[in-house]
């Protein structure tokens, strides 16, 4: 079989925590409403967003032999998930989500130093498409992904730490969000100029995204409306990448390919928890 998506690492669990502000003021003690673990991390969220929208999706990974882990086997149904273990174990973050919507992550990545992801776990499987995690291992899938085109995301990258330019100068389509960047169309530019992306997309929020492409200028788009209030944010721009490769691999023009993941995105802000109920393919093409 020939998947349509490829997903090489990212899976972790995080613990939601629902505060009444942030940021939170100092105090001993706060009750809060019931603290829930769910799948969560950039890889399972692209990987389940995609299998949503009915693509085949193989995602593989380095997780924990341990209860974190377990929950991410049992919640990756309708992904064809391969693993190893990870050494240190899997990968956590606790979010505290506010009153609007808002997060702030603390995430441990529970990286080892040298690890690898085994090549059996991924170099027999078919794929139109593989998108790349920014977990250090994954660095190093790029010569093994040779002829298959390669998206990845940056998330809040200031445009400057040499960690994340493995991932900015070797893929075709690369995502990141304005958050962390002083000059955001700058930023775009230099992906283009030192690397071999055709596509740049930078997510600003609220405020939409930009575009830039190897042969055209930076583009300005608005957000997709908010189906309900919102909920929880966080997973917003997972959900966004899902939409924009589901219109990327049925071959829509770029226009197309932002506003579906618009629509997701704005989707994923008005339902609770990170990954656990993304847009359906009806749901999204109906809007």
């Amino acid at each position: 079989m020939t998947h349509d998506i490829l997903v090489i690492g990212g899976a972790g669990v995080d613990t939601t925590v629902y505060v009444p502000g942030l940021p939170l003021p100092y105090a001993d003690t706060y009750a809060v409403p019931p603290v829930i673990d769910r799948i969560g991390n950039t890889g399972a969220g692209v990987a389940l967003g995609c299998a949503a929208l009915g693509l085949r999706v193989a995602f593989a990974d380095l997780i924990g032999d341990d209860p974190q882990g377990a929950l991410i086997r049992q919640a990756l149904h309708g992904v064809d998930f391969s693993w190893a273990p990870a050494e240190a174990g899997t990968r956590r973050s606790v979010l505290l989500v506010g009153p609007d919507g808002r997060r702030t992550s603390l995430f441990d990545p529970r990286a080892t130093p040298g690890e690898r992801l085994p090549s059996e776990l991924y170099t027999g499987v078919r794929t139109r498409h593989a998108h790349l995690s920014i977990t250090d291992f994954s660095r190093h899938v790029y010569p093994d992904l040779a002829g298959t085109p390669v998206s990845t995301d940056l998330h809040d990258w200031n445009g400057t730490d040499d960690y994340h330019k493995d991932f900015a100068y070797q893929s075709d389509l690369v995502f990141l969000s304005a958050t962390a960047l002083p000059d955001p169309a700058a930023a775009m530019r230099h992906i283009v100029r030192h690397g071999r992306a055709h596509t740049v997309v930078c997510t600003r929020g609220a405020d939409g995204c930009l575009t830039l492409t190897r042969d055209g200028d930076i583009r300005v788009f608005p957000a997709a409306p908010l189906p309900g209030p919102v909920a929880d944010s966080n997973g917003a721009g997972d959900a966004f990448v899902s939409g924009f490769l589901f219109g990327r691999l049925r071959d829509l023009p770029l226009d197309e390919c932002v506003r579906l993941g618009a629509i997701a995105g704005a989707h994923a802000c008005t339902v609770a928890g990170t990954h656990e109920s993304p847009i359906t393919e009806a749901a999204l093409l109906a809007r």
